[in-house]
């Protein structure tokens, strides 16, 4: 557009027309100046996104934990590393416990390398090898935990020095960019082949070239779609940003695409669709149950002090799991916590929780005894299995959990050892465990998730419930919260033994999966996309990675997940709640609907400016729009449909209709149909306008003068009734839109200037016209958008 807007200058510049080519220059650097405007917009969106996605770190300054940017750590900064984050910085490990990393994204070794803290000389040590005391930037903690001192920051870490390569990468296009992109190239080649034919034509029956240049000119002016790719990266960006607004982060441009398409959401229970705030409400240690209120923090009984101190020595020191804290909070309000803490006991070795067993062990040394003693916690089953359990002992504890999962509650199982000093097997279950009991931890349902979850049945999306808890939990948080079919339930161990077939069958009418490994997961998803699902999945540690690529959208955890898990996801929930996927849904769907309707205000102005450019050539009338014209036109269309379309609020229904089909394309036959029918329409009306105006014998100026201020009201008009393809214009004016106001001044105003200032009648070719003359070009431009408002009061159109 600008190359056209100077090749018309210079034809004009040969005319001898300097006002014309001043004008035209002067048109140049405004609509240079709002695409600056709107790329800056568009930079300062996704500068914000990237201010939100950068890896976090956790480090000490001061004496005490900060989470800060990991491009905020400097030079001699004390990292704290655990097992799922990446690491921001080189550094040098001065403590660590069973610390795992996958350093394969350095040195192509698909295996992690263990590290450790023995002290080196002052050697160059390259990434790989086990037992090194150096972790470097961007690696990832696959297991344990370790402290380091950061060494190298930026481009001279590790990977800086290879980051130059990264750059070269170039990213795919999006399928919206590839559509748009083929569209782009039909339009531009049709109105460039219209340009050359009208300047053949013009100069052959007018016997003047240069005015059939402009004409040409003018024409592909008209034609050219220059703002679709414009729409495309700012309505993309700007949606991820106020996708952002409600908590969730994009990482993928694509994904706003996919929102509006998704079909099932695959959700975990802990912390998403609860609190995650665990309290523990029931205990059993073998003598019965004892049920604990927070409210009335009584003693507990003697039998149930050991299930709770060792519960308490199998956690954390400083624990930041919730059900290590509410099992901690329970010896505060309920016993002696002073006595079960043991502050003065030495802590000497982890067990972690793998995946063959999942329980983790502490072992500690009290100073009053000469022997170990061996704490261990983690679901029931993998006690029962450290504790050497028959099948009677198995089936007579399971009755109990079966008890406490119907109540809605988490089930821990809790055992202790003896071990003499300093004979540590080399297993956790080669320990001879005494079973303690069981912690029923209660975690309270989200209170916006039950509307929430109702907003999605309504918009036709299923929602499937993952969980690693007992299925009578999973159960009776389903009825809570008004999960369908809450009685259908698939067990991990039911899972393992099925074929992909049988369960590609049964997950059609099955809502909860309980007691699922996150290796399942994967399993799952593929099912529902085999079943032609778009499917939604979310996950917050490192096996959840694999689930998370393959699903249509990954949704990672952003408070509690793990830094593989967000890098593996297209979207980070900031607050972990599911009531935020949901508004992610509804403003993805809003953003889609938002590019077709700015897409059909496009190609349906696009209609009468090209008629009108071409027709009176045709017919040797004369030239209605001018260069001047056509770049007059674009300071209303463009930022109409990069502004105010991108501004418009959702649909009122879009949460009410089902999810667009993944394969619908963009510029679909409904879509390309009513843009054609409301620009053929406006065409007719101008056209009306220009023949009634020549029939009375009315001046040139006056004609397009006439001509043009009806194309602009009928403009507007367009902008007023796309802005809702279900509300009418009067419906739509009572929602605030800050930038339509702004565009529709702008365009009034202007046309004041051109028709009523004599410098700029005179540029501009035209007359001024009278109310009378006015009154016809309202009358005809508003006309010729009103069968729209009829349609949509009738019913026969939505966006879907």
């Amino acid at each position: 557009m600008f190359l056209l807007l100077a090749a018309c200058g210079a034809v004009y510049l040969v005319l001898g027309d300097g006002q014309e080519a001043l004008m035209l220059l002067a048109f140049v650097i405004f609509v240079m100046a709002l695409t600056f405007y709107q790329k800056r917009k568009t930079e300062n969106a996704l500068e914000s996104l990237r201010e939100l996605s950068s890896p976090r770190a956790l480090v000490v300054r001061e004496g005490s934990e900060r989470r800060i940017a990991g491009r905020e750590v400097v030079r001699g900064d004390i990292l704290i590393v655990n097992e799922g984050d990446r690491i921001p910085a080189d550094a040098e490990i001065l403590a660590s416990l069973n610390l795992l990393v996958d350093e394969s994204l350095l040195t192509g070794e698909s295996l992690p390398v263990r590290k450790s803290d023995r002290k080196m000389d002052d050697i160059v040590v390259r990434p790989g090898g086990d037992d090194l005391p150096y972790i470097y930037s961007g690696t990832m903690v696959v297991q344990g935990q370790g402290i380091a001192k950061v060494t190298e920051t930026g481009g001279q870490t590790e990977l800086g020095k290879i980051g130059k390569v990264l750059q070269t990468v170039q990213q795919e296009e999006t399928l919206l960019q590839k559509e748009t992109g083929a569209w782009v190239r039909r339009l531009s080649l049709v109105g460039l082949s219209f340009c050359i034919l009208v300047i053949v034509f013009y100069s052959l029956t007018h016997g003047d070239w240069l005015n059939g240049v402009l004409a040409g000119i003018t024409l592909a002016m008209a034609v050219l779609p220059e703002e679709l790719p414009v729409v495309l990266v700012i309505f993309l960006a700007m949606g991820a940003w106020r996708i952002s607004k409600k908590q969730v982060l994009t990482r993928r441009m694509p994904t706003i695409e996919t929102l509006g398409a998704a079909t099932v959401l695959c959700v975990d229970k802990t912390g998403t669709l609860t609190m995650n705030r665990m309290s523990v409400r029931k205990l059993f240690s073998g003598q019965g149950y004892v049920a604990v209120d927070p409210a009335f923090p009584d003693a507990l009984p003697d039998e149930s002090r050991a299930l709770v101190e060792v519960g308490i020595l199998a956690s954390q020191l400083d624990p930041f799991d919730p059900m290590e804290k509410a099992i901690r909070a329970l010896a505060a309000d309920h016993v002696d916590n002073h006595s079960l803490l043991h502050h003065d006991w030495d802590f000497l070795q982890e067990y972690p929780i793998s995946k063959e067993l999942l329980s983790l062990s502490r072992v500690w040394k009290s100073p009053q005894g000469d022997h170990y003693i061996i704490a261990a916690k983690g679901a029931p089953e993998a006690i029962f299995d450290l504790c050497h359990f028959d099948d009677r002992q198995v089936t007579l504890i399971s009755n109990h959990i079966n008890v406490m999962a119907s109540e809605g509650l988490r089930v821990l199982g809790v055992a202790r050892a003896y071990c003499a000093a300093p004979d540590l097997p080399a297993k956790q279950h080669d320990f001879g465990f005494e079973f303690l009991g069981l912690i029923g931890l209660s975690d309270p349902v989200r209170p916006s998730v039950p509307a929430a979850l109702a907003e999605c049945y309504q918009a036709g999306i299923r929602i499937v419930m993952v969980t690693g808890d007992y299925a009578g939990t999973a159960c009776t948080i389903a009825q809570q919260i008004g999960l369908k079919d809450p009685g259908s339930v698939i067990t991990g161990s039911e899972l393992q033994h099925m074929s992909d077939a049988e369960l590609q069958e049964r997950i059609k009418s099955v809502n909860i999966f309980a007691r699922v490994v996150p290796e399942q997961k994967l399993r799952i998803v593929n099912a529902l996309k085999a079943n032609g699902e778009i499917v939604a999945m979310t996950g917050d540690g490192v096996n959840d990675a694999p689930a998370l690529k393959a699903a249509n959208i990954g949704i990672a955890m952003g408070g509690r997940g793990t830094d593989v898990a967000r890098e593996s996801a297209d979207l980070v929930l900031l607050d972990d709640d599911f009531a935020s996927i949901v508004q992610a849904v509804r403003l993805g769907r809003r953003v889609f609907d938002n590019i077709r309707k700015a897409i059909a205000y496009i190609l349906a102005i696009h209609v009468p400016i090209a008629g009108m450019s071409l027709i009176p050539v045709l017919f040797h009338w004369p030239m209605v729009l001018l260069p001047a014209h056509i770049a007059f036109l674009q300071l209303i269309i463009d930022p109409a449909c990069s502004i105010v379309f991108e501004a418009e609020r959702e649909e009122t229904l879009v949460m009410n209709r089902p999810p667009r089909s993944s394969r619908q394309a963009l510029f679909e036959r409904k879509t390309l149909l009513i843009s054609i029918m409301q620009g053929v329409i406006v065409l007719a009306a101008v056209l009306g306008v220009f023949g009634f105006s020549l029939s009375l014998g009315m001046s040139e100026q006056k004609v397009r003068a006439l001509t043009f201020t009806t194309l602009i009201v009928a403009n507007l008009g367009l902008i007023l009734t796309n802005r809702s393809w279900s509300r009418t214009i009067i419906a739509t004016l009572r929602l605030p839109n800050k930038a339509l106001m702004p565009v529709a001044a702008g365009a009034i105003l202007f046309l004041g200037i051109v028709l009523y200032v004599p410098v700029f009648g005179t540029l501009f070719r035209f007359s001024p016209l009278n109310h009378l003359e006015l009154l016809v070009c309202v009358a005809a431009g508003i006309g010729s958008v009103l069968w729209f408002e009829g349609v949509k009061c009738i019913g026969k159109f939505s966006l879907d």
